[in-house]
């Protein structure tokens, strides 16, 4: 089932179901994907959603951020709850350690020797993890990487 189709019958079921945090936040990213295919001139594939989806969860991230640096902690619980909605339509989460081992790999594959390769080991992930890892953390962990392979050559 597309993305598309899951936000409508979840927005159906969260207003039968009185969920309005569900509706309220299903109908913002069907807006937001509706949005993104006006600007394309047409539909949307699902790996497209995802990157509307990606963006929205970086926002929401650099709100709850900015709340919460504040004390506006009430601000940063709705964003977080609206967030927690959000990731039920996006493809499963890589972890830290995937990650790492991805960016290891990617290293690896373009003959990576320390941070100074970071765009062409960046170049070769984040195809991989797009959608499924947030793209600061993939940075700092490819920074960690490349860190480590420049100290092991200087060793």
């Amino acid at each position: 089932m597309s993305i598309k189709q899951r936000l409508e019958d979840d927005i159906k079921a969260a207003m039968k179901g009185g969920d309005t945090l569900t509706r309220d936040t299903a109908r913002l990213i069907k807006a937001a994907v509706l949005n993104r295919e006006k600007e394309k001139g047409g539909a949307l594939d699902d790996r497209e959603a995802v990157d509307v989806l990606s963006r929205m969860s970086r926002q929401y991230r650099e709100s709850i951020e900015t709340y919460r640096g504040a004390g506006r902690d009430d601000l940063a619980a709705k964003e977080q709850a609206e967030l927690d909605v959000l990731t039920r339509y996006m493809p499963r989460q890589l972890t830290r350690e995937e990650v790492a081992e991805l960016a290891q790999r990617a290293a690896a594959e373009v003959g990576a020797s320390g941070p100074g390769d970071r765009g062409k080991v960046m170049g070769k992930l984040m195809p991989q993890v797009r959608g499924q890892a947030d793209g600061a953390m993939v940075n700092e962990i490819v920074g960690e990487t490349l860190q480590a392979l420049a100290e092991r050559g200087e060793a």
